[in-house]
């Protein structure tokens, strides 16, 4: 399904007429379909194909919204779970890059500190920022020196967390056996695939 919509968005003469129905800036549409079938492509476990679209869908949106948009922010986060994900499958290390990636998607969302009365207050792009401090706490509580700034950070991301269909345990979940979630960079929402 991804694929044929990025046929269709890739073809100028149609995609503004077909999108224009749906009240869909053909922009966001590609965005959204290059970030959500990277994601997908990482779930499957092709991750060569899903570094590669990952990075087009972060291209697409530092080109058409700028470096510090809060999609890049979203983009960032899909492509550090790709990189979760990837070092998973291999039985492999890729801290340093997801917690770069984790700080930069943060920085850009402009997620309120940890130590902030942030969490009570109506914060902007909620469910990615606490899938992103999840994750990134995740990484921090496998660091001995670093545990208790993972503690903290994973405190946050729960109380933050307010979606009603999971808990952000379930959403940071990875196994066989879970449903995938993906980032969807058009509502700036997580979703649930079937």
């Amino acid at each position: 399904m991804y694929e044929k919509v990025l046929e269709a968005a890739s073809r100028e003469d149609i995609s503004g007429n077909l999108l224009a129905a749906g009240n869909m800036a053909p922009e966001e549409v590609s965005l959204g379909a290059t970030c959500s079938y990277g994601q997908l492509l990482s779930h499957s476990g092709k991750f060569d194909e899903a570094e590669d679209y990952l990075t087009r869908a972060l291209q697409k949106a530092e080109e058409q919204f700028g470096s510090n948009h809060p999609k890049v922010g979203m983009v960032l986060t899909c492509v550090a779970r790709m990189y979760k994900l990837k070092a998973k499958s291999e039985g492999s290390s890729s801290i340093m890059v997801q917690e770069g990636l984790y700080r930069k998607a943060l920085e850009v969302l402009k997620a309120p500190a940890i130590n902030s009365e942030g969490t009570r207050r109506q914060v902007d792009w909620r469910d990615i920022i606490s899938l992103a401090r999840g994750e990134y706490a995740e990484l921090l509580l496998i660091q001995s020196n670093r545990k208790a700034e993972g503690e903290r950070m994973k405190e946050w991301a729960e109380d933050a967390w307010k979606n009603r269909r999971s808990t952000l345990a379930q959403a940071l979940e990875i196994s066989e056996v879970s449903k995938p979630t993906v980032v969807d960079t058009r509502i700036g929402r997580v979703i649930w695939l079937p």
